[in-house]
């Protein structure tokens, strides 16, 4: 029997999504779980599974077509039995509107330019990078491609977009500097918010002002977890070496066993506890942050952990992620260590009800019996949700969590 595939909701939040190519073309077989589009939210290009088996019948939306959350966009059946008409639902926005300058990001007066069309563009470039670029009236063939093969792709277009000044951009500031002063020459720029940088511009401000923040801080004694993550990276391979950042996922998620409240979400005058702990790692992308999502991390050795975040980070950095890596957080964590940060506080990532900021491990003067010595500390602070728990519990969590951190053996025994 038939099945019609819908568009799926990739998110709390989402409402629509943007189909950017069909992997799968009529006529071809598809089996349940193979790639079958690929869908752009306002977080990442997401490849889409068929959640059906059998021939791709009909495609019932367009490349480039902005469409709800559940409405059909496929259906797979057998190759001779007879459909039904199914309607295609198109967001209220036609998708003429939406390719030239969606509503959310519409920016003042642009430089004029010759538009390049995806399909009239006789450049090479991803799907994604011309539907940017038609959006934004960039011309492809004033593009410099740093893909395989010199293949425009996002980040080139985000770069010509970078450098695009608008009519108020190209005023030359003036002032009474001297010749040779280093800002000589700087000119004004107006540039649009990426869809990235608008989701999370939308969900922190949400955050920030219908969660009430409340921040705990603790520093770790990480002399003993730096030296055996230095013994156990010097047996393995160098794709397989593991990061202070694992040791921390793998803590966390054992510590969140002891205070289920922490591994929640707020549900109207209801507090729900999650009976998995997925942990979301907050990764650096062009032009903003995506969380992946480390399922079940409180069960997985610390050599998986460690694997399924670098090929998830890998994913999210290449453009192309799988629904379920960065969605179903409980608990997020941010770690900044590597930018040589000292201490920062995170913002909670609704729904959830906290965030770990982690800092750098730093080698300090440290008082031991009376005896001033060098020693390693790593500070980290926890933002909570004081709707769903108080400072008592926060301040016993990050206790807790120093008895993984500074025993780090806990965690590979």
């Amino acid at each position: 029997m038939a099945e019609t595939i819908s568009m799926p909701k990739l998110g709390f939040d989402m409402a629509e999504g943007t189909l950017v190519r069909w992997i799968k073309k009529v006529g071809e077989t598809v089996n349940k779980g193979d790639v079958l589009a690929e869908i752009e939210t306002d977080k990442a290009t997401v490849e889409v599974e068929s959640s059906a088996g059998g021939v791709v019948r009909k495609l019932l939306v367009e490349e480039g077509a902005v469409v709800p959350v559940n409405s059909p966009i496929a259906v797979v059946g057998t190759a001779d039995e007879k459909l039904e008409e199914v309607a295609p639902q198109v967001s209220q926005t036609s998708q003429v509107e939406s390719r030239t300058m969606p509503v959310q990001e519409k920016a003042p007066d642009p430089v004029p330019s010759v538009i390049s069309t995806p399909e009239a563009s006789p450049v090479k470039a991803s799907p994604l990078a011309k539907k940017i670029a038609h959006d934004r009236s960039i011309d492809l063939s004033q593009v410099h491609g740093s893909g395989p093969g010199g293949r425009i792709v996002r980040r080139d277009i985000e770069i010509a977009l970078a450098n695009q000044g608008s009519p108020v951009a190209g005023r030359i500031v003036t002032s009474p500097l001297p010749s040779n002063h280093p800002t000589l020459g700087l000119s004004d720029q107006t540039l649009p918010l990426s869809k990235l940088r608008l989701a999370i511009a939308r969900r922190m401000a949400e955050s920030k002002t219908s969660i009430p923040h409340f921040y705990v801080t603790h520093e770790y004694k990480v002399d003993a977890l730096l030296e055996l993550r230095r013994q156990l990276n010097a047996i393995q391979p160098e794709n397989e070496k593991v990061s202070v950042n694992d040791f921390i996922v793998k803590a966390v998620a054992l510590t969140l066993r002891q205070f289920p409240n922490l591994n929640a979400s707020i549900n109207g005058s209801s507090v729900f506890r999650h009976g998995a702990i997925n942990i979301g790692i907050a990764v650096s992308v062009d032009g903003g942050l995506l969380t992946i999502v480390c399922r079940e991390a409180d069960l997985k050795p610390l050599r998986q952990v460690s694997v399924e975040v670098k090929a998830m980070a890998a994913h999210v950095r290449e453009g192309k992620v799988r629904p379920e890596e960065i969605e179903g957080s409980t608990f997020s964590i941010s770690n900044m260590g590597m930018f040589d940060v000292e201490n920062f506080s995170a913002i909670i990532n609704p729904p959830e009800a906290a965030i770990l900021a982690v800092g750098s491990a730093r080698e300090v003067p440290v008082v031991e019996n009376g005896i001033i010595k060098a020693g390693w500390r790593m500070k980290a602070t926890i933002s909570v949700d004081h709707r769903v728990s108080d400072g008592v519990e926060a301040a016993k969590f990050m206790q807790a969590l120093a008895v993984y951190l500074e025993e780090p053996l806990r965690l590979v025994m």
